[in-house]
């Protein structure tokens, strides 16, 4: 589900995007020294997310800053190897001190002040968390509306087509007579009326309606529920997809077809907005 929370301090903010996804994938853009709690920040969010890319972002608020420290020992070293070149090689020139603080290991964060930042980070990560589960559950709450709103047109969209289905036999007789009186004079009345029996098991609709009141009725229920639903939501629309799709190929009255049309397009629009739920 598309949301956005967000956490602001003293020492550092956070901003956490999520967008949909099938399954749980969370990235994390921080500063490096804070990179040794990011396991501890992964298990909050799974803890209380399910579903969807989460994007979070550290930064420093403001001008707040990690103050760094000059490794002495490091730096004393590295000093007395260049001081030890230049008696080999007294051509070498003077050292850029910039050069001489990127060595690794010459700077160092300070330790306590680190500390603190990264108290502060963990701190505010689970009020950013907060911040985005709150826009996650407004907009479920729309969401929620807007399948139910569809739930109840498929509804009466299968309820048209449980109505349009009720004379198929008869039509499927008138069609079939005219059929045969083009291609016999004597109709044979049994075996006529056999075929007809035939198409109309072929061209019934009923279990096929059947199955979809209970997806629908399913579907509901996972609306009703507490927790996650969204995959079983996904495998609903799978289902209620099958049904129509079904109900598609055997209608066998133009007026049936255009409605069951109508009812795929539903449930397509159901399955886009079921996207979005955990």
């Amino acid at each position: 589900m598309t949301a956005f929370g967000r956490a602001q301090g003293d020492l550092v903010d956070w901003e956490i995007r999520s967008v949909n996804h099938r399954y749980l994938e969370v990235s994390f853009r921080m500063p490096e020294p804070f990179r040794d709690i990011e396991p501890a920040l992964r298990e909050l969010v799974a803890s209380r997310v399910h579903r969807g890319k989460i994007d979070a972002t550290l930064r420093y608020a403001g001008q707040a800053s990690i103050s760094p420290r000059l490794n002495q020992g490091a730096l004393h070293g590295l000093l007395a190897v260049v001081e030890d070149i230049r008696r080999r090689v007294p051509s070498v020139g003077a050292l850029d001190p910039m050069e001489v603080l990127r060595f690794p290991g010459v700077v160092q964060d300070d330790e306590d002040n680190l500390a603190r930042f990264k108290a502060a980070a963990q701190r505010s990560f689970g009020a950013a968390i907060d911040d985005l589960l709150d826009h996650r559950n407004r907009e479920g709450a729309k969401l929620d509306g807007l399948l139910r709103e569809r739930l109840e047109l498929l509804e009466q969209t299968a309820a048209s087509i449980r109505e349009l289905v009720a004379g198929q036999a008869e039509v499927l007789r008138e069609r079939l007579r005219r059929r045969a009186h083009e291609l016999v004079e004597q109709l044979d009345g049994d075996r006529l009326e056999q075929e007809i029996a035939l198409l109309a098991q072929k061209a019934d609709v009923t279990e096929e309606l059947d199955r979809l009141d209970i997806h629908v009725a399913e579907t509901r229920s996972s609306l009703d529920a507490d927790g996650p639903c969204g995959r079983r939501l996904d495998f609903l629309m799978q289902e209620l997809n099958r049904e129509a799709n079904t109900l598609a190929a055997k209608s066998v009255m133009p007026q049936a077809a255009h409605v069951a049309v109508d009812l795929k397009v539903t449930i397509e629009q159901m399955r886009e907005q079921a996207q979005n739920v955990e």
